[in-house]
């Protein structure tokens, strides 16, 4: 393993190891891409962990029902994998695929100002949750916004009326029917 790590305003959380598999050193990773096995496709990864910073390199890995396995290299031992347990999983933003127009990776979102059908500000959008009927935005309350509620709106095309990422904002129509 490496402690030389890539740029870190480069870089996208796309998974994280949670536990140990088996007794030659692998690791459950849970996967944040889309279909879960996509994280596979990297195979440097830069862990994080409370200011803990690790370069490693996948040698292998496969998919279960709900978890992914992986072989990093030079890790063997179990004690030695479950010290990784808790580490976020990072690949630099510039290896992921190009998007056609109207397509965002939700780390582009976050942090977008949301703003309603009537121009009021209702805050800003933290995090998404897939939910499996469709991607929910959590819009949480910031300088300026309607009120200090929290919000959650469907990523959808009824609600969402625009993006745009230059400006930081957010279009939607929060009263629609859902």
């Amino acid at each position: 393993m490496n402690a030389t790590p890539a740029i870190a305003d480069d870089l996208i959380v796309i998974g994280k190891i949670y536990s140990v598999h088996g007794v030659r050193g692998e690791v459950k990773v849970y996967s944040f891409t889309d279909p879960t096995e996509n994280l596979l496709q990297y195979k440097t990864w830069t862990l994080k962990r409370e200011g803990n910073v690790k370069q490693v390199e996948l040698v292998s890995g496969r998919g279960s029902d709900k978890f992914l396995v992986a072989k990093l290299k030079g890790l063997d031992d179990r004690e030695e994998a479950r010290l990784l347990a808790g580490y976020e999983i990072c690949v630099p933003r510039n290896l992921f695929p190009e998007l056609t127009d109207g397509e965002y990776y939700w780390y582009q979102l976050e942090g977008l100002k949301v703003i309603d059908h009537l121009g009021q500000l209702l805050g800003k959008i933290d995090h998404l949750l897939e939910t499996g009927a469709n991607d929910v935005m959590v819009v949480k309350p910031c300088a300026g916004s309607l009120d200090d509620r929290e919000r959650l709106l469907p990523y959808t095309e009824q609600c969402v009326l625009a993006v745009d990422l230059a400006a930081g904002e957010m279009k939607v129509d929060w009263d629609a029917d859902f």
